[in-house]
């Protein structure tokens, strides 16, 4: 393994004790977050080096992601108990961590030697038994353990197992794939690894005494290259032939190729004349280094949804006889189909892997007891982790276990998770693309991130102070030496929850601590839940103006008669909604803070809708506020007065120079 060391988050960043622990001790949700991962990393599973297995318990951003999920499902709150069942359960059934550990021998060696990832939207075969159910659309991984006859018939069966399952199954073989069981030079054999898509159970919904698979004609073989066999196999049958090699007219005359191509792209379009075909637009790389490009049409929905699953970019194709249509004049690519005599492999690229060096202090399993007490356990000190690669050596961070930090970040670092405090927000103005640029901030430093979009923000209001946490970042290095962070809302993985506005964190109370309105000037970089009522009514300001529906902030009217969002930059007559825009005291027993807000938080804080409210009379409009007197919330407060700068100007200060937002409400 080669060694890629980052400098860990040490304990006292700045030399004045203000680091990790500063981070833990304020922030309620990150305390629960690091007490949920105690609870799923049990000290049996580390060596004696104090490296976990594979199982040992989940990354951190998984952790932090599905409680996140949770409280989108509970917005009206919810309590540890909650959170820890339902990260239980979703623990084992992923990874099946209740199952009996008797594998077969194969499996067992094959997943020690390719440590396989298992692909979204894949199902297990413990799962088809727990369910008696299997989704004809679902994708199912497995090993052939055994091939065989049934006994007096020529029908053959496969034996199956999982990486992920102590059960296996029996699957009817369908004929289309009986030269390649022929016990004598077929190559589903033990040990195979295979790809379905497409089964269904012989009486689905009804409780079975045995459980098997009826025959799919979506069955993909995998070959895997650090395999004498299947290294011979891919060079005698794969090698030789290229899209440049393609003549139609010996096509005509009967003529058959195969090829062996590199995924670099893929879309899925719709052919007119036939609704049920799926074309996957391929961008290969094939023979002598010559970039090509071909259409393979693949029949029905299902055999397209098997691509669809993640598993492209993970492998190559080895095409065996495609069916050779024609070419397409007008993009000139090779119109490959998957005909009678196609057969199909999977080749997955080979999976590399290296070990990151963990500084001690992110090894401290913080968490807490029941009692809301902060202990620190005594766990073994993990030194490195082992994360997977690829061959252009960027390491996926997805499953790393502890939290990343900014300081944390270099270049080839994929699928990073942060959480953060955005100081500054603004779109790019000098590209045709839809690009943000976020500064987000942690107790280690602030980065730059650059947000994609493929038409528009759709990530609801977003300001300054709010705290964020984001997954499916990735590192690269600029021409300039820096490191550059971006983040694709299409990618796989990544995700965007703006806690400050997450209205179950006001009803969760094992996800925040309760401040009073005195600790806001000593701690400006969280999110504060507060109880409150409002106060000095009559100096309240209640003002109604239009905004972006789709970012939630404020539109100015421009001389051309159209309007402009403050922070899209962009037209957006069509997508305007009435708001309020409303500053109001705050009070507690002990001190009071003039704060703003704007849309649902407002709308909450009011009682009555903007519509409605612009419908009044102004002299009711004038008294309305009068009958809100001493009325009793809970909020969450951000500091909202931040310098910032960036190209295309700072977000608009929506916030009149008051310091505090309210960014969510509920009334007690």
């Amino acid at each position: 393994m080669v060694s890629y060391a980052h400098p860990i988050l040490v304990d006292d960043i700045d030399g004045n004790g203000h680091g990790h622990g500063i981070i833990e001790e304020e922030d309620a949700f990150l305390r629960f977050v690091d007490y949920a991962r105690s609870m799923f990393s049990p000290e049996e599973n580390r060596d004696s080096n104090g490296n976990g297995e594979d199982n040992a318990g989940p990354g951190w951003s998984w952790i932090v992601s599905r409680i996140l999920k949770t409280c989108k499902a509970y917005s009206s709150g919810v309590t540890s108990a909650i959170l820890l069942s339902d990260l239980s359960q979703a623990w084992n059934e992923q990874h099946r961590a209740g199952a009996p550990k008797r594998r077969p021998e194969c499996i067992t060696q094959l997943r020690k030697s390719h440590r396989r990832t298992r692909l979204p939207h894949t199902v297990t075969i413990d799962s088809i038994y727990e369910k008696n159910f299997l989704p004809v659309n679902s994708i199912l991984e497995a090993v052939i353990l055994d091939a065989f006859l049934l006994p007096g018939t020529n029908i053959y069966m496969l034996s199956l197992g999982d990486f992920w399952s102590s059960s296996t199954i029996d699957l009817y073989l369908h004929r289309r794939y009986y030269d390649l069981a022929n016990p004598d030079n077929g190559i589903l054999k033990k040990g195979r690894e295979i790809c379905l898509t497409g089964c269904c159970l012989p009486t689905p919904n009804v409780e079975l005494i045995v459980i098997y698979l009826l025959f799919t004609f979506f069955f993909f073989l995998f070959l895997i290259q650090d395999q004498d066999d299947d290294a011979m196999l891919l060079g005698a049958q794969f090698c030789s032939d290229s899209f440049s090699t393609i003549s139609l007219d010996a096509v005509k005359n009967g003529a058959s190729y195969s090829f062996y191509a590199k995924q670099s792209s893929i879309d899925t379009r719709i052919q007119k004349s036939n609704k049920k075909a799926h074309k996957k637009k391929v961008v290969g790389q094939l023979g002598h280094g010559r970039a090509s490009c071909f259409l393979l049409t693949i029949e029905g929905r299902l055999r397209s949804n098997g691509f669809s699953c993640g598993m492209v970019r993970r492998i190559m194709l080895a095409l065996d006889r495609p069916f050779i249509a024609s070419a397409i004049e007008a993009c000139e690519e090779l119109c490959l189909e998957y005909g009678s005599a196609t057969q199909l492999y999977l080749v997955p690229f080979i999976q590399h892997e290296e070990q990151v060096c963990v500084a001690s202090t992110q090894n401290r399993y913080q968490g807490l007891r029941l009692s809301n007490t902060l202990v620190q356990s005594q766990d073994p000190k993990v030194s490195q982790v082992t994360l997977p690669c690829d061959s252009q050596g960027s390491i996926d961070f997805s499953n790393y276990p502890f939290q990343s930090f900014v300081i944390n970040l270099r270049d080839k670092m994929t699928s990073i998770s942060l959480y953060g405090v955005v100081t500054n927000i603004f779109r790019e103005r000098n590209t045709a693309e839809t690009i943000f640029s976020l500064k987000i901030e942690d107790t280690t430093g602030a980065l730059l991130a650059k947000l994609h979009f493929p038409r528009s923000w759709s990530l609801g209001r977003l300001g300054l102070g709010h705290t964020v946490y984001m997954s499916g970042l990735t590192c690269s290095m600029t021409p300039q030496k820096l490191v550059e962070v971006s983040w694709f809302e299409k990618d796989a993985g990544a995700s965007f929850v703006n806690l400050s506005c997450l209205p179950a964190l006001l009803n969760s109370s094992c996800l925040h601590k309760l401040s009073y309105l005195s600790d806001l000037t000593s701690k400006k970089n969280i999110t504060h839940i507060c109880l409150v009522r409002l106060d000095q009514i009559e100096h309240c300001h209640v003002n109604t103006r239009f905004s972006h529906s789709l970012c939630g902030h404020f539109v100015n009217e421009k001389p051309g008669g159209f309007v402009e969002c403050n922070f899209c930059h962009c037209n957006c007559d069509a997508a305007v909604v009435r708001t309020f825009h409303l500053k109001i005291t705050l009070a507690d027993e002990v001190t009071k803070v003039f704060a703003w807000c704007t849309g649902q938080t407002a709308t909450e804080l009011l009682q009555i809708s903007p519509d409605e409210f612009y419908e009044l009379p102004e002299e009711e409009q004038a008294m309305y506020p009068s009958s809100l007197e001493n009325e009793r919330f809970t909020v969450a407060l951000v500091n909202c007065q931040r310098q910032c700068y960036g190209p295309g100007g700072c977000l608009i200060q929506e916030n009149d120079s008051v310091a505090w937002e309210i960014t969510r409400a509920l009334k007690v």
